[in-house]
């Protein structure tokens, strides 16, 4: 079992440009070509690239790798990353409406990392969660033809939503970079 003290050899399976994850032909993300017409469109682009950026760092990991922890005293692993983001997509429609979301997915606070512990099961939960839970989530928001309509108690523009998770998708594959070069040393974008 790979260690997260060990210091594995930085690669990338990259041959066109070194410094990438997968060369342009490989990448399913849409990083060639025009950008499509819109706000919503555009939103929209870059969380599917975000995602599939995600899934692209979980790839080819054994259960124990995906939930390997970073450092002490964080809890924070890939397969923590997957089960969070599920939990935040359940989270953002209780944005919404006026009477809160869905119930948690994991139970208590933390839950999310606490519970991603190495098993195929867990990991094929994971997974399923955060697809149903996206799916379910873009489906509440394609309700609302206009970004800046106000919604919830709060009263957010569904703009402020659609630009938040992009961010928290940004952020958490940031994370998700340094956890996979610390576990097998594949580095790229």
């Amino acid at each position: 079992m790979h260690r997260m003290t060990d210091e594995p050899a930085r690669w990338t399976q990259a041959t066109v440009h070194p410094d990438m994850w997968a060369d342009p032909a490989d990448d399913p993300r849409n990083t060639e070509g025009p950008s499509p017409d819109g706000e919503v469109a555009t939103l929209h682009d870059f969380l599917t690239n975000y995602r599939l950026t995600l899934r692209m760092k979980c790839e080819g990991l054994s259960p124990e790798q995906l939930a390997l922890r970073s450092v002490p005293p964080s809890t924070m692993s890939l397969l923590g990353l997957v089960r969070h983001l599920a939990e935040v997509e359940r989270d953002w429609r209780g944005w919404l409406t006026d009477g809160g979301g869905p119930p948690k997915l994991y139970g208590a606070r933390d839950a999310d990392f606490d519970g991603a512990v190495a098993g195929q099961a867990v990991v094929d939960g994971a997974f399923a969660d955060l697809a149903r839970e996206q799916a379910e989530t873009d489906a509440a928001l394609a309700a609302f033809a206009d970004p800046g309509e106000r919604v919830g108690t709060d009263g957010m523009a569904v703009r402020e939503l659609l630009v938040h998770r992009v961010e928290e998708y940004a952020r958490h594959c940031g994370h998700a970079d340094l956890l996979r070069e610390r576990i097998d040393g594949r580095v790229g974008q």
